[in-house]
């Protein structure tokens, strides 16, 4: 991933996209095709490949296609969009009134706003692109300001600190101090 970080270059704008996105989007196309031809390979090569079995590996290599596709994340001042396979959440980043981590295996980000909005995010995301990361932290320092957010302020800290890390190792490490 680390050399992939060039593409997270946003142009000024207003909107900002997940900058690795496009590559999660292909990852998950090769996975699922890679699994589905070595399916019908294996199959073919046995003699046992008719076309019921060859649509349930169809199915099977759309299934794994289904969950290793990334969810598309874009943000604006202010606002957080997180669009899935099924539905789009939103959020206000200016008007949060929590974020948190909810207890379980995977790290998801759960941040709420003032009208109900709800967004469940992979952190990795906010903390692999900086661009994205600012707008959704200027909007929760927004947030802080008015005496809105409730509940997170530590969470927001703690993902802020291990960005700025992230950040100035890449600096050194682009520029060769270490």
């Amino acid at each position: 991933m680390e050399g992939r970080h060039d593409e997270c270059r946003q142009p000024s704008g207003v909107l900002v996209r997940d900058c690795r996105w496009a590559a999660g989007l292909r990852d998950a196309c090769l996975y699922a095709a890679a699994l589905l031809g070595l399916l019908l390979l294996l199959d073919g090569v046995s003699g046992r490949l008719t076309p019921a079995r060859a649509a349930l590996w169809a199915v099977l290599a759309a299934l794994l296609f289904t969950v290793l596709l990334p969810a598309r994340v874009t943000a604006a001042p202010g606002r957080l969009a997180v669009r899935g396979l099924l539905r789009e959440q939103r959020v206000r980043t200016d008007l949060l009134v929590s974020v948190g981590r909810p207890a379980g295996v995977a790290q998801r980000l759960v941040l709420r706003d003032w009208y109900g909005g709800r967004v469940e995010i992979d952190p990795a995301v906010l903390t692999g692109d900086p661009a994205l990361w600012r707008l959704v932290e200027e909007g929760a320092r927004s947030s802080a300001e008015r005496g809105l957010l409730l509940c997170g302020a530590t969470t927001l800290r703690q993902l802020t600190r291990h960005v700025d890390k992230e950040t100035a190792r890449l600096v050194f490490k682009a520029s060769g101090l270490r």
